[in-house]
């Protein structure tokens, strides 16, 4: 035994090993064996957190630097610039590094053996462009050998969701709609005598914490200004507030990076000038005392609100500012996704044109990942293939089972 799989995604993570042709999920935070993909670094440069532990020190109000949905800046620029975080200038990459060598540790603390070989699962396409989603998968594989592996190997995490799926009839076809954190993956698969055969995968850009940003720049957003007007230093005009700021604190992966002086400074700026200066002195406020994630936080539990159709759904922001709150509907979170949705329809289509395969053909769609429990997703599969019947995989753990089982014919 000395290959670990392991689905390092863009919110969650998971490691299983193969035990006598079984996928065993290893645990990795008491008794849980799925982590939040997070990271805390404590200000007085103690040694980083991670999991639930880095998500308890940014709610308890601990100081220190909070990251999250670090996947998602796999194959940038900025995935290798150093930055000052947690008092010392490191980057993003190191950060992986070590967030990869705590679950290598903590997966042979469980299990005795040592690891050398990593199966990792990877979307699709990590990007659209063939240069940077090949650049993604090694700044991945780079991380995997820093943090002690010798051998790397990859599955499409549609491809392995397979394998874990639900037994179909023989011949039949099914459809994986795997929506994570980050990405959204389709595998189009038949089920045969000797196992699953994938007939054709395909994958976007879209997942969870871009349906987080989409409606917390359409709710919580214009309560810190965005979409408001500046007055001209000279002249009557007004002129529209810049989003570049807005947009970075609604992405996950970007609020960090907003915590400079420089940032601080432009906003001081922007609020002499605001129409509304109190929605800008709300922004501030969150630059000052760096509560973007709380705020991020309050965005997802409002979604989940929403998507459960819960009456008086609501993003609280009062971190922000005493009883400020944005109200969120399921109908204003629709129109907030609307786009998202097309995406979502159009991208399952094309991958059974990738197979040659009407939508009429499938007998089964299974559902994977945290955010293929928004009803949208849902929705789109059955009115894409409405003669389907719908399968609710575990949302969280079927790539990595399917993951485990890869094991077999990877070593």
């Amino acid at each position: 035994m000395n290959t670990l799989a392991i689905d390092f995604g863009t919110s969650n993570s998971a490691v299983a090993v193969l035990e006598a042709g079984t996928p065993r999920r290893l645990s990795l935070e008491g008794t849980a064996e799925v982590l939040p993909t997070a990271v805390f670094f404590p200000a007085d440069r103690g040694a980083m957190r991670i999991g639930t532990a880095a998500t308890e020190a940014l709610i308890g109000g601990e100081e220190g630097r909070y990251m999250r949905a670090l996947k998602s800046v796999l194959g940038t620029p900025l995935f290798h610039e150093k930055r000052l975080i947690g008092g010392k200038r490191r980057a993003l990459a190191e950060v992986v590094t070590a967030f990869l060598a705590t679950l290598k540790t903590r997966a042979e603390a469980a299990t005795g053996h040592s690891f050398t070989h990593a199966l990792s699962g990877r979307p699709v396409h990590f990007h659209a462009e063939p240069e940077r989603d090949a650049q993604a998968e090694e700044d991945l594989r780079g991380c995997y050998l820093a943090a002690g592996f010798t051998r790397v190997s990859f599955c499409f995490e549609p491809e392995a969701a397979a394998l874990a799926s639900p037994a179909l009839p023989p011949g039949a076809l099914g459809l994986i709609v795997d929506i994570g954190g980050g990405t959204s993956d389709f595998s189009l698969f038949r089920e045969t005598p000797s196992g699953v055969e994938i007939i054709a995968s395909h994958g976007i850009r879209l997942g969870g914490t871009d349906f987080d940003r989409a409606i917390s720049l359409e709710h919580a957003m214009p309560l810190l200004g965005h979409g408001g007007q500046l007055r001209r230093e000279f002249g009557p005009e007004l002129l529209p507030m810049p989003a570049d700021i807005y947009v970075d604190l609604a992405t996950w992966a970007k609020i960090p990076f907003l915590y400079t002086q420089e940032t601080r400074n432009a906003v001081a700026r922007m609020r002499k000038l605001a129409v509304d200066a109190r929605a800008l002195g709300r922004l501030a406020e969150v630059l000052k005392h760096e509560i973007g994630h709380d705020l991020a936080f309050a965005v997802e539990r409002g979604k989940i609100e929403a998507n459960a159709g819960k009456p008086g759904a609501m993003i609280r922001m009062g971190k922000i500012e005493r009883g400020l709150y944005a109200e969120i509907s399921a109908a204003s979170m629709a129109a907030a996704l609307a786009r998202a949705r097309a995406d979502l329809a159009e991208a399952m289509a094309e991958t059974c044109r990738l197979a040659s395969v009407t939508p009429g053909q499938i007998g089964a769609v299974v559902l994977v990942g945290g955010s293929s429990l928004m009803e949208l997703v849902a929705q789109e599969a059955q009115a894409l293939c409405p003669g389907a019947r719908l399968e609710r995989a575990e949302a969280f753990t079927a790539v990595i089972d399917g993951l485990a089982r890869a094991i077999a014919g990877a070593d």
